[in-house]
């Protein structure tokens, strides 16, 4: 089953480095990982997803909290959340074949970003079951470039992620957690 684990980094070199080491040193392949800033300047959200059981995915979320600059690790698989992965493709179109690509891209509510004389780049945003359906079905047409940026997931709900400002007491008073400063 895909997990997917999220954590607050310090804004650092070197913390994604020693993140997907431990995957690496642990045989855990990442199916997918993304790295964005968040609204804390000094802090970085990165979403992995790994194919992994349940146990498998407790351990990682314990490994990941003795590397050095970890915030905060979650498991939000089971949670209520969104995501959602990107991807760009620039697929081959002639006279003939783009009115129905342009179609398919309304059917699966993509964006063209950019039109050639013989080539349209599209962005499609969603789960990856959609990206995957509107990849398979622009093969035929011939796709010259794929991009994919990866999964990103946030939990519904107003609560924030390990909720930062709580000092891991519950208090959350409003103050950033001294290990989200230091």
């Amino acid at each position: 089953m895909q997990h997917t684990l999220v954590a607050l980094v310090e804004n650092k070199p070197g913390v994604l480095t020693r993140v997907a080491s431990l995957f690496q040193r642990r045989s855990f392949n990442i199916d997918s990982l993304t790295v964005g800033r968040t609204e804390n300047p000094g802090i970085s959200r990165i979403t992995i997803v790994v194919d992994t059981n349940k146990n498998n995915a407790e351990r990682l979320t314990t490994y990941l909290y003795k590397l050095i600059n970890i915030v905060w690790v979650e498991d939000i698989t089971e949670k209520p959340m969104v995501s959602r992965d990107l991807a760009m493709v620039k697929v081959s179109v002639n006279a003939t074949n783009r009115a129905e690509v342009m179609q398919l891209v309304d059917v699966f509510r993509a964006r063209i970003i950019d039109v050639g004389n013989d080539s349209l780049m599209i962005e499609i945003t969603g789960g990856e079951d959609k990206i995957e359906g509107f990849i398979e079905t622009l093969k035929p047409f011939g796709i010259l470039e794929m991009v994919r940026a990866g999964v990103v997931a946030m939990g519904r709900g107003a609560n924030p992620l390990g909720n930062p400002t709580d000092n891991g007491n519950g208090s959350g008073n409003g103050k950033i957690s001294e290990k989200l400063v230091n």
